[in-house]
């Protein structure tokens, strides 16, 4: 899974933005302001991935549980599910 190619992300004052353009507004249109730890899988997002290297990367970033960190992937690739953003 992947981002598409539509939404452009920016960073700021330790705020990650994503919104979408071109073909990606047809499905999204708004703004996405994530966190410190979405904005992480946002990141993993832009090449090529898996829940599971992306769960990797975060246990190496943060001192919690795996299962703890997995559902909290799991939670935000559901959120960028719904609005279009993942390329599967």
């Amino acid at each position: 899974m992947k981002l598409k190619n539509g939404f452009i992300t920016y960073e700021t004052d330790g705020l990650q933005y994503m919104i979408a353009a071109g073909e990606s507004i047809n499905t999204f249109r708004g703004l996405v302001r994530s966190n410190e730890t979405a904005a992480e899988i946002v990141n993993c997002l832009k090449q090529d991935t898996t829940p599971d290297a992306i769960t990797d990367r975060l246990c190496t970033i943060y001192d919690a549980p795996r299962e703890t960190v997995k559902a909290d992937v799991l939670k935000i690739l559901s959120q960028l599910r719904s609005i279009g953003a993942l390329d599967e």
